[in-house]
């Protein structure tokens, strides 16, 4: 099976951020995640994990680079005093110049910061052009049969620039309980009201919610994992938890545990 990480919202509370990332550590996850979305900082519940953590990778996914620069971000990054051994720096970028955005931003990154950088990838050419640039490649609302199409289209990349292939991560949701199917579509339903992720949807021909796991038990998650087996070098359960609780959080650590 793909490897395992664990992905909370940047707006859940600290204590929570903490509780968790210590866990997901504790339980064998490869690494752990926050997001990067426009109102809030994804790099301050991230210095929490960090503070949290000894070991366990930890990845933001993803800064989009046509809102912060490089520049912005690699201070953003040393003013919360982030770990660069163990850090995963996420970034993307959308719109006119997205590709070579996200190339001159790679590029400017490793070389100041020295970490690892994570390109995230939807469509055709930004998926070829992390397997250019990246070290890993972050695919988010994607069901397993068009990872493996998008992964082969990173790997086209590695090869035209003459690199080994990054790793392959992909963003699952996972929603568990009884209102797990709604929070899933809700969450779903706001992408889907930005254009490129509704191109996207489009282009895979599957809605929001087929692409991650609502599940009534612990059991329920761990068939549906199944479906990633091949797919990607590692499997990121981005959660959607009931509350905002320190208790609700962890139940989710416990679920989707390695």
């Amino acid at each position: 099976m793909p490897r395992r990480g664990f992905g909370v919202a940047a707006g859940t509370p600290v204590a929570a951020v903490e509780a968790a990332a210590r866990a997901a550590e504790a339980a064998g996850y490869s690494s752990f995640w926050t997001n990067h979305p426009g109102s809030l900082d994804g790099l301050a519940p991230l210095a929490a994990a960090a503070r949290a953590t000894e070991r366990v990778d930890l990845g933001v996914g993803v800064v989009p680079l046509h809102v912060r620069d490089a520049t912005d971000l690699a201070g953003g990054v040393r003013a919360h005093g982030l770990p660069l051994d163990r850090l995963l720096l996420g970034v993307g970028s959308a719109g006119r110049g997205a590709l070579a955005r996200v190339r001159s931003g790679a590029d400017a990154l490793r070389g100041d910061l020295g970490c690892r950088i994570v390109v995230a990838a939807l469509g055709p050419r930004m998926c070829r052009t992390a397997g250019e640039v990246g070290d890993a490649v972050l695919f988010n609302w994607l069901t397993p049969a068009f990872a493996r199409q998008s992964a082969e289209l990173v790997r086209e990349g590695a090869a035209a620039a003459g690199r080994e292939p990054p790793a392959i991560v992909a963003y699952v949701r996972l929603a568990l309980g009884e209102t797990a199917r709604r929070r899933l579509e809700e969450e779903g339903e706001r992408y889907r009201r930005i254009p490129f992720y509704a191109s996207h949807f489009e282009r895979m021909g599957a809605a929001p919610a087929d692409t991650g796991v609502a599940a009534r038990s612990p059991a329920d998650l761990a068939e549906a994992l199944e479906a990633w087996e091949g797919a990607v070098d590692e499997v990121v359960l981005r959660v959607l938890p009931e509350s905002d609780s320190v208790d609700d959080h962890l139940e989710l650590v416990r679920a989707g545990a390695p």
